[in-house]
């Protein structure tokens, strides 16, 4: 391998917007390790490189580093794209189930990220991207706690970023929208419903379903990361797709309430 061939290390890489993007970062010219929960040794898929990570435990997560940084010599690029849903009313989801979600989708990334940057600091050079989500900065009703941890990167992120200019590295935020993969199928519903929510749930399912014929593909999202990864001089945040760039300008600009009217209709809940 050319020392001067960029490298990449990407979670939840086996499907949907990560398989996309190893992909595209590959057609890109970096090489690419990801990970997968499920990866066996030695394993090939799609051409990219899978190894065995499960982000929500610090062994797994230190030993993954450690073979990839061995593998590739150094790190270049992180992209922290693990994670999953949870559909359902806030209430409805014990404490339990709650904590599961933040230690996949916040303390994940805060591991994979804490393993990664004593190599960025030491090469003097690296870009952290973490895959939020257009409800890093929209409220979404019955996606309260998945919300929640996207808005949690935001606030994550833009710190970090200001802690670790000096040494090199630059952390960028990815906002896809609504996106057509197998995310979707992979959320899971709440664990205690409540019938009291079902009328309100209705009306959000059609509109949900609405907004997937409407959907961004995971390629498009892979295209937007890999512009992050490779702009001279990167953005904070990158909303990937029509919905999500639409969504950034009237959180910003529109009076609060005038976008709670928009957002209570657009969720179909009256």
């Amino acid at each position: 391998m050319s020392k001067q061939q960029k490298t990449a290390f990407l979670t939840g890489a086996s499907s949907g917007i990560g398989k996309a993007t190893a992909i595209a970062l590959a057609k890109a010219g970096y090489r690419v390790i990801g990970t997968s929960r499920t990866a066996e040794p030695g394993e090939m898929r799609d051409g990219i490189r899978l190894i065995a990570c499960d982000v929500t435990s610090d062994a797994s997560v230190s030993a993954a580093i450690a073979q990839a940084h061995a593998e590739l010599g150094h790190i270049d690029l992180l992209i922290n794209n693990a994670g999953f849903g949870i559909v359902g009313a806030a209430e409805e989801s014990s404490i339990e189930q709650v904590r599961a979600l933040y230690d996949t989708n916040v303390l994940g990334v805060v591991r994979v990220t804490n393993a990664v940057l004593p190599i960025m600091r030491a090469q003097g050079s690296g870009r952290i991207l973490n895959v939020g989500s257009g409800l890093g900065f929209i409220p979404a009703p019955f996606n309260a706690h998945y919300s929640a941890t996207k808005h949690a990167l935001e606030g994550y992120s833009e710190s970090l970023d200001h802690e670790v200019r000096g040494f090199g590295v630059r952390v960028v935020v990815i906002e896809p929208g609504t996106t057509a993969t197998a995310f979707e199928a992979s959320s899971v519903p709440a664990d205690a419903p409540l019938s009291q929510y079902d009328a309100l749930r209705a009306g959000y399912n059609v509109a949900y379903a609405k907004a997937m014929k409407a959907a961004d593909t995971a390629q498009s999202v892979a295209d937007t990361i890999v512009r992050a990864a490779t702009d001279t001089a990167p953005k904070l945040r990158y909303p990937s797709g029509k919905v999500a760039q639409q969504g950034a300008f009237a959180r910003r600009f529109l009076p609060r309430g005038l976008f709670d009217k928009v957002l209570h209709k657009q969720f179909g809940l009256g």
